[in-house]
């Protein structure tokens, strides 16, 4: 880990929003340096690693990582901790609207034909490049490997990791691990969906009440109903416990 970091639930954030995530990940991008990635943890992450702590490898080795949820945000608050909040979302987006440039190459792993087609028309990109893994990806060592090939074999400032947690930290991890790599990967889950339209963001006035977790459980009730309904509720357990602790 690089910078100043604040510990909270057992992980080393470097706190900062949304425009600052954007300009360090800039920075860092540019130095031409081995390839490294970002996190962006929020609470179904976090539930996640209290049921398989061998997980932890991908988060601790990322080269920075900042709080994607306004939930921990609140929670870091009553511990008298400052944690703001920097949703994926908004830092991939003010990414391509300030920090890329048309003419240089961008990597995606994941999302489809469409959604790169979206983003190129938009962005006026002209090299973008795009691997598509199998599903199933995670428990898939041969097709994680060669999700981390094609990042190496890409070289860009920017590759773009949106096939879902924990496997786009697994292929990210993977990537730092070669060796051969350059650039940053961003763990962004479904930031391309929105930035490309695909799936529509809630509106300000929700994300700055920190409903967009309502938003989005509306927008997808089946997919998201277990998330937030039934496994979300544990991520308070999980804080009390380290209060104690």
């Amino acid at each position: 880990m690089h910078a100043a970091t604040t510990r909270f639930l057992g992980l080393d954030f470097q706190p900062m929003m949304a425009p600052e995530a954007a300009s360090r990940i800039a920075g860092m991008a540019s130095r031409n340096e081995a390839f490294t990635y970002v996190v962006t943890p929020n609470v179904d992450h976090r539930i996640r690693l209290e049921r398989e702590p061998q997980l932890r490898p991908l988060y601790e080795d990322a080269g920075l990582m900042v709080n994607d949820s306004r939930i921990l945000e609140v929670l870091a608050k009553a511990d008298g901790i400052a944690l703001p909040a920097a949703p994926g979302a908004d830092i991939v987006q003010l990414l391509f609207e300030h920090h890329i440039r048309p003419d240089e190459p961008v990597t995606i792993i994941g999302a489809d034909a469409g959604i790169e087609t979206a983003l190129r028309q938009r962005f006026g990109l002209t090299r973008t490049y795009r691997h598509a893994p199998p599903m199933g990806l995670r428990h898939k060592p041969e097709a994680i490997a060669a999700a981390a090939a094609f990042i190496a074999a890409h070289p860009a400032r920017f590759h773009f990791l949106c096939v879902g947690s924990p496997q786009q930290e697994m292929v990210a991890h993977a990537a730092a691990k070669l060796g051969t790599a350059t650039g940053i990967g961003l763990c962004c889950g479904a930031s391309l969906d929105f930035l490309s339209g695909r799936t529509a963001r809630a509106p300000g006035w929700m994300r700055s009440a920190r409903l967009e977790w309502l938003h989005r459980l509306g927008s997808q009730p089946r997919r998201l109903a277990r998330r937030y309904l039934v496994d979300g509720p544990a991520i308070f357990g999980i804080w009390r416990r380290s209060r104690r602790a």
